[in-house]
């Protein structure tokens, strides 16, 4: 069983890249993010006895007798590619500011574009909060719509928004702010899902304080939250503790990646992309290292494979 010990772990990219060179150390640091001191059953029958082959660093099941390796079962799993350059990628979206483009990534690894991009989407996977719990508190609840600018739009688009229809052609997001806790959640708002109000009421704890704008979508919260809201078309803004100011903010962040990194981010994408943020704003106080980790630890269990990513295209 190879040496799992954290005696040093790196704080910043150089050392990171340094430290991830070494295929021993590497592994080691994806063992103890998954497992702590090795596999507790085999990934593959649950069987909980196995036996590691040193020399190959993999693991044989006795249960059903096949080998495995530590990449089974996680966003790793299929991908030729060492962690010599898994975890440095891992390492650069999960500190980065305003995201981390394919070309960017592909450059930086010595890889091609369309790897980088695969390998990106598959991190992103990890990013994802495997169970929230209800916000409770103070909610600031707001929407926002994701995509291209009137002026790049056809004509028959650009007169539909003149009309009062500010959403067309783009894509809906909606995000709630706990005050509380300094947290964030936002998801991606499908055709015929869950309406706003029901979405706050599976996120919020009922009878909990929820502001929002004066959306129309939000006028019967007052029911089952203690519900106030500013008036934006009449330029209120702020009402003593009444605002949605701090959601505005990350909706700010979401489009400074979108429109400053992600130039060209396909709709049927766009939610690991708010994923991606989501992750980026509430892990924001960590050290990079302790991001990173977060990231790791969600690896297992969120396969994904090319030909799943572009199934819609």
């Amino acid at each position: 069983m190879p040496n799992t010990s954290k005696a040093f772990e790196p704080t910043n990219l150089v050392q990171a890249i340094n430290y991830f060179a070494d295929d021993e150390r590497a592994f080691a640091f994806v063992m103890r993010m998954r497992w702590d001191d090795g596999p507790a059953v085999c990934p593959r029958c649950s069987h909980n006895e196995t036996t590691f082959v040193q020399t190959r660093r993999i693991w044989k099941c006795k249960g059903c007798k096949k080998q495995f390796s530590i990449k089974v079962g996680t966003i790793f799993e299929d991908s030729p590619i060492g962690f010599d350059k898994w975890l440095p990628a891992v390492w650069l979206i999960t500190n980065s500011k305003n995201s981390v483009s394919s070309h960017e990534l592909g450059r930086a690894l010595g890889v091609t574009q369309k790897t980088a991009w695969f390998m990106l989407h598959r991190i992103r996977l990890a990013f994802e909060t495997p169970a929230y719990k209800k916000m409770t508190g103070t909610v600031e609840v707001d929407e926002t719509y994701v995509g291209g600018k009137a002026r790049n739009m056809h004509m028959w688009q650009r007169q539909i928004r003149v009309r009062g229809r500010g959403m067309v052609g783009k894509v809906p997001v909606q995000g709630a702010k706990n005050r509380e806790t300094n947290t964030v959640r936002a998801e991606v708002i499908h055709t015929g899902a869950k309406t706003y109000a029901q979405n706050v009421t599976e996120w919020v704890t009922l009878g909990s304080t929820v502001y929002t704008d004066q959306f129309s979508g939000y006028r019967r919260l007052g029911d089952t939250f203690q519900h106030d809201y500013v008036t934006h078309t009449n330029s209120e803004y702020v009402r003593g503790e009444i605002h949605v100011n701090s959601m505005e903010n990350f909706w700010a962040l979401l489009k400074r990646a979108l429109k400053g990194t992600q130039t060209h981010t396909n709709p049927e994408h766009l939610h690991r992309y708010v994923q991606e943020r989501v992750f980026a704003y509430n892990t924001c106080m960590m050290d990079d290292i302790g991001r990173m980790k977060v990231a790791m630890r969600r690896t297992a269990g969120r396969r994904i494979t090319y030909a799943e990513l572009t199934a819609g295209k």
